[in-house]
C-alpha cells in the first residue's frame, strides 16, 4: 500500500483499516516510509483524529514493530503503571517494590524527564552503578528473582514508536491524543503485561491541566488498552502541588527510601501510591478487592519487605548494596544547600507547581536539549505543602544547588511559586477520580 494514499485518506477524514495502519507502521520500521510522510500522517491524525478501532490498530502495529516480551516462566501476574508526568512524582520508586513484595512482577519500562516534569530514569541514575539499560539476561533475572526491575526502553521494544515520536516532537503533533495513546500503550503491551494502571495528572504541574482533558485522555487510554486485550484502569490525580516534598533526582531517591523505610512519608504521596498499588493488585487478581489490595500493600511496607525489594533491585542492577540503610552515603550531594525562609506569616495558599519543575531544570536537574547532561544532586527538599501554616522565618524549602548564583535564582523561583496568603485553601483529595 502506498504511504501517500494512506495519508490522503486520513487527510480527508476517512477511517483507516487495520491493514493500512499496519502497512504504514511496517514501512516506518523498515525505512520505506520517509520522515516527511510520518509527519504528514501525524498532522492528518492531529486534525482529523482516530476512532477507537484505529487507535487500537495503531497501538498493536507499533507493539509488533519489535520484540514482545513473554513471562511464561513467572509464577505470578505481570503488571506496570504509567504516569503522564508531574513534579515530585517518584511513585514508581515505591510502587514497584511494594508490588514485588506482594508477589506481583513488575518489568517497569520508564522514561526520562520531559519539559518541567522529572524522569524516573534520571532519578535512578543518581544511584552510582545503577544500570538503566541492562542486558536482557540481567533484566529478566532481576524481574524473576526480585520481582521488579525499572529500566529504560530498549532499542527493540516498539522501535516504530521511537521514530514516530521523534518526528512528532519537531512537528507540533505531540499533543494528538490518539498518537499519545498509541505511544504509551505500544510500549506497555510490548512489555508483556497482564494488567496496567494509568496515573493521569491534572492541575498546575500537569500536561493536562484541566480535569476534563485529563479525564478524556484517561478514558481513551483505558478503552484502547482494553481493546488491545490489556486489562487497565486509570486514576485522575491532583498535581496542583508537588506530589513529594522533594523535587529533583537524588533528593527524590532519598525521599523514596525514607518512604519505604518509614522514616518519613509525605501523606499525599502515600495516598496516591497506595491507591495505585491497590488498583494493580485487584486488576491482576492478586487481591479480591481494592480494600484487600491496600491491606497487602500496607503489610509490604510495614514488614520491611518493600524496602528489601528496592534494595535487591538496586544491587541486582549494579547499584550499591547499602542504599536503604544510608542513602546519603551513596547519593550525590550539592555543594550549596540553602534554607529558604518565609518573609511573612500566613498559609501556603497556592503553589505554581509547573514553575517549581522549571526551577529544577534551571538548576541543571533537567534538560533544555536532549543531549544535555543532568546534575543529579540539585533540586528542592522539604517543600511546604499546600495549606501549611507558616510563621515568619519558617523554612519553605531547601534548595540544593551547584553555586550561590544558581541558588539565588532558585530561591527567587520558590518565593514566586509558593504564595503565602492570609486564607487557608480548601484541600483537594489527591486521587480525584477512577476510570475503568
Amino acid at each position: 500500500m502506498l504511504p501517500q494514499e494512506i495519508i490522503r485518506k486520513k487527510r480527508q477524514g476517512e477511517p483507516l483499516t487495520s491493514l493500512e495502519i499496519a502497512s504504514f507502521v511496517n514501512g516506518v520500521t523498515g525505512g520505506q516510509v520517509t520522515d516527511a510522510q510520518v509527519a504528514a500522517l501525524a498532522m492528518a491524525v492531529y486534525f482529523k483524529g482516530m476512532s477507537r478501532d484505529e487507535a487500537v490498530a495503531l497501538t498493536l502495529a507499533m507493539r509488533d514493530s519489535g520484540d514482545v516480551l513473554r513471562w511464561d516462566d513467572l509464577p505470578g501476574p505481570v503488571v506496570d503503571k504509567h504516569s503522564t508526568g508531574g513534579v515530585g512524582d517518584n511513585v514508581s520508586l515505591m510502587l514497584a517494590p511494594i508490588l514485588a513484595a506482594c508477589g506481583v512482577y513488575v518489568p517497569m519500562i520508564s522514561g526520562r524527564g520531559l519539559g518541567h516534569t522529572g524522569g524516573t530514569l534520571d532519578k535512578l541514575e543518581s544511584i552510582p552503578g545503577y544500570q538503566v539499560q541492562p542486558d536482557s539476561g540481567t533484566f529478566r533475572r532481576t524481574v524473576k528473582n526480585v520481582g521488579a526491575a525499572i529500566i529504560g526502553q530498549t532499542s527493540n521494544l516498539a522501535p516504530a514508536d521511537k521514530r514516530i515520536y521523534a518526528v512528532r516532537d519537531v512537528t507540533a503533533t505531540v499533543e494528538s491524543i490518539p498518537l499519545i495513546t498509541a505511544s504509551i500503550l505500544s510500549k506497555k503491551l510490548a512489555a508483556g503485561l497482564h494488567a496496567l494502571v494509568l496515573d493521569v495528572k491534572t492541575g498546575s504541574g500537569a500536561f493536562m491541566e484541566k480535569p476534563r482533558d485529563a479525564s478524556k485522555l484517561a478514558k481513551i487510554l483505558v478503552d484502547v488498552a482494553t481493546g488491545a486485550g490489556l486489562p487497565a484502569s486509570a486514576l485522575i490525580t491532583d498535581m496542583n502541588q508537588p506530589l513529594a516534598s522533594a523535587t529533583g533526582n537524588a533528593v527524590e531517591i532519598a525521599n523514596a527510601v525514607d518512604f519505604l523505610t518509614g522514616r518519613k512519608r509525605d501523606r499525599r504521596l502515600e495516598l496516591v501510591t497506595m491507591a495505585l498499588a491497590a488498583e494493580l493488585l485487584h486488576l491482576s487478581g492478586k487481591a479480591a478487592s481494592n480494600r484487600e489490595g491496600t491491606a497487602l500493600a500496607l503489610d509490604a511496607l510495614e514488614t520491611g519487605a518493600a524496602a528489601s525489594a528496592f534494595a535487591e533491585m538496586v544491587s541486582s542492577l549494579g547499584g550499591p548494596g547499602g542504599i536503604i540503610d544510608d542513602p546519603g552515603k551513596h547519593l550525590p550531594k550539592a555543594p550549596v544547600v540553602r534554607a529558604i525562609k518565609a518573609d511573612r506569616a500566613g498559609f501556603a495558599s497556592s503553589i505554581v507547581t509547573r514553575n517549581i519543575g522549571l526551577a529544577v531544570v534551571a538548576l541543571g536537574g533537567g534538560r533544555t536539549r536532549p543531549q544535555d547532561a543532568i546534575d543529579h544532586a540539585v533540586g528542592f527538599s522539604e517543600l511546604l505543602p499546600l495549606g501549611a501554616t507558616v510563621e515568619k522565618g519558617d523554612i519553605m524549602a531547601f534548595v540544593h544547588a551547584r553555586s550561590d548564583t544558581s541558588a539565588d535564582t532558585a530561591e527567587a523561583a520558590i518565593r514566586c511559586s509558593i504564595v503565602i496568603g492570609e486564607e487557608k485553601p480548601a484541600q483537594k483529595r489527591p486521587v480525584r477520580r477512577r476510570i475503568a
